[in-house]
């Protein structure tokens, strides 16, 4: 964006953006104010104070909100609508049980882990626990084993599901911001997700199962006979569960899309095949995200359509989107503040002062990032302030492939991830669904959620060094 502020030094650029992240978190952490309200807040003091034109003030304002709204809503938007017909229709369930049993008791863990990094590709962290919830009580009631074993992985999966792949609006948001190709993201995002993990989740799930003894919440059984849940579950009896491989097809069919986007664009890279052939454009054409997820999501209509009809399923559609609106709105805002913050020449006050301390480009994302968590709780607005902070350094930094950029992405998100507390509402979310303590979720989940995001930044910086 066309600096259109007023040259100032840089000590004075660098003051004003100190000041506007530390009234960012006074107005979110002491005051309790919305992030969205916030975000927009300090965004038209920033705009002021580092010397934008008067007359450029809202332009600038609207057109770095709009600007990320416009590929973040888009991909947000189908992804719920996604996750809400395979949460309805009982597809998690079919997921999970088939896993255990393909599996088998000792593995049922890892079974409920892999099913959550399946359908955490397009639900969000909160929605796929919940729905997740019950089936992991199932299994743990049916072994009669510490809750922790059983809810851990899966809790783990979708908060790596949601940091660190597409189309998740964290990393689709610092993706915009920083310039980083959505279908490669989402092939490092996956690579690290992984094994990130397993270690971090499955692993440590099964160690903190054993370390403390959390029993089923004692709600478990008096909800499943609530006249909800009764009438939720003869539904489906009467229509019937989806079948596995339709589940598979529906999760796995936006990956193989996007793949083929990915791998076509690594052929022509390769001069292995013509950049310019229009059969070759078309089949990119089909890989972008913002279509394959909307192939998905017509392709799931016509699965569930014929077994619910489609009253029902635009009903579903339309309920999926009131809870993201506050997502995408959060969002927008942080695309603003950056836009502000490119505007007003302060990104390139940051970038050199960075520069001059000689700190790597992605080590200081993810040190900000985990700042910005610690301090305000929202891994949202932490991942894309962070974002919005460095684009300009970014911009200004040579020598960056297309893997650096992914890679930056995912340390700014590991560092949105680590050290869950008391602000933070996914801590006590899980705090209250698995009936713990303060003082245990913080031994438990904030330690899982720490090193996530610390694996995952190692393993970004160690892909970036090699490649």
């Amino acid at each position: 964006m066309q600096n259109l502020s007023v040259v100032h030094e840089p000590w004075y650029l660098l003051s004003v953006a100190l000041g506007a992240v530390l009234a960012l978190l006074w107005l979110i952490v002491r005051l309790r104010l919305h992030a969205f309200i916030a975000l927009s807040l300090v965004s038209l003091l920033t705009a002021l104070c580092a010397g934008i034109a008067v007359i450029d003030v809202v332009p600038t304002l609207m057109g770095s909100f709009g600007g990320t709204l416009a590929s973040v809503a888009l991909l947000v938007g189908l992804g719920a609508m996604i996750g809400k017909l395979l949460e309805v229709s009982g597809g998690a369930q079919v997921l999970a049980d088939n896993l255990v049993n393909r599996f088998g008791p000792d593995k049922a863990p890892l079974a409920l882990g892999i099913a959550s990094l399946c359908f955490g590709f397009p639900i969000f962290f909160d929605a796929g626990l919940i729905v997740m919830m019950p089936i992991i009580f199932s299994v743990a009631h049916r072994f009669n084993g510490s809750v922790l074993t059983y809810a851990l992985p899966a809790a783990g999966a979708f908060a790596v599901m949601h940091a660190f792949v597409p189309p998740h609006p964290g990393p689709v948001a610092a993706a915009e911001f920083l310039g980083a190709d959505i279908s490669l993201l989402l092939l490092v995002g996956l690579t690290i997700a992984i094994p990130t993990w397993f270690l971090g989740a499955y692993l440590y799930g099964q160690y903190a199962g054993k370390r403390f003894d959390i029993p089923l919440h004692s709600l478990f059984v008096s909800s499943a006979d609530s006249t909800d849940s009764k009438a939720a579950k003869n539904e489906l009896d009467s229509v019937g569960l989806p079948s596995f491989a339709s589940v598979i097809f529906i999760l796995l069919l936006p990956v193989f899309l996007i793949f083929m986007d990915t791998g076509l664009n690594t052929l022509i890279a390769a001069q292995a095949i013509a950049g310019d052939s229009s059969l070759v454009h078309s089949l990119r054409l089909l890989g972008k995200t913002p279509v394959a997820l909307l192939i998905t999501l017509l392709v799931s209509i016509a699965i569930f359509g014929r077994r619910y009809g489609m009253q029902k399923i635009e009903s579903w559609c339309g309920e999926s989107l009131a809870p993201i609106c506050g997502v995408i709105l959060v969002t927008g805002a942080g695309g603003m503040f950056g836009g502000v913050l490119r505007a007003s020449g302060i990104g390139e006050a940051l970038a050199g002062l960075l520069a001059d301390t000689g700190m790597p480009l992605i080590v200081a994302g993810f040190i900000i990032s985990a700042c910005l968590r610690v301090a305000q709780g929202s891994a949202t607005v932490a991942l894309t302030t962070t974002a919005a902070l460095l684009t300009p350094m970014v911009a200004v930094t040579t020598g960056l492939s297309a893997v650096d950029l992914c890679c930056l992405v995912i340390a700014i998100a590991g560092g949105a991830t680590v050290l869950s507390h008391f602000n933070d509402s996914g801590f006590w979310l899980v705090s209250r669904l698995l009936n713990m303590d303060e003082k245990t979720t913080l031994r438990t989940w904030t330690v899982m959620e720490t090193l996530l995001g610390s694996i995952a930044f190692i393993f970004a910086l160690t892909l970036s060094w090699i490649f």
